[in-house]
């Protein structure tokens, strides 16, 4: 059984905290030839800064956490912030390898949609590595669609930026 929550405990929040490491972790493995700009990256978007004041930050009204567990087990992560007027941006998106397969990235990704329209957003963006073909996959799915104009997020043409309407 998945179980979706928004984050707003310090519990929750270590959880979302140990899931981040493990995502950087796997980034690491899937771009072994990039660990130096990666923790440039890291650097640049404050990742230690955001994870230390996840519990200001990614809260409404202008942003949200979930976290999702699989039989109670922690199994993937999705964030939302604003990113400029009306158009917030998907961070973060990890599902343990663990629990791939069950739905967890899809039934993340669909709460983080409805949540990020209740927050008052009229589209969202992200981006994701070139690498990242699962990833890829589902948002394309999900109805976003690739959009080079987006802001860069410093990391150049090693992500694809994509972009949907609420």
């Amino acid at each position: 059984m998945i179980e979706l929550v928004h984050v707003r405990t310090e519990a929750d929040a270590a959880e979302v905290r140990l899931l981040v490491r493990e995502f950087q972790g796997w980034l690491t493995e899937r771009y072994p030839d990039m660990a130096e700009t990666l923790q440039t990256y890291y650097r640049v978007q404050d990742v230690d800064g955001q994870m230390r004041d996840l519990l200001t930050r990614f809260v409404p009204p202008a942003a949200d956490c979930l976290l999702a567990r699989l039989d109670g087990v922690p199994a993937g992560i999705v964030m939302t912030k604003p990113n400029s007027e009306g158009v917030c941006e998907m961070n973060r998106m990890y599902v343990r390898d663990t629990a791939r397969g069950h739905g967890v990235a899809r039934a993340l990704v669909a709460e983080l949609l409805r949540t990020a329209k209740v927050l008052g957003y009229r589209q969202m963006m992200l981006a994701a590595g070139v690498r990242q073909h699962e990833a890829l996959a589902l948002y394309r799915s999900l109805g976003f669609v690739e959009a080079a104009g987006l802001p860069d997020t410093g990391a150049g043409d090693l992500e694809v930026r994509m972009i949907r309407d609420l």
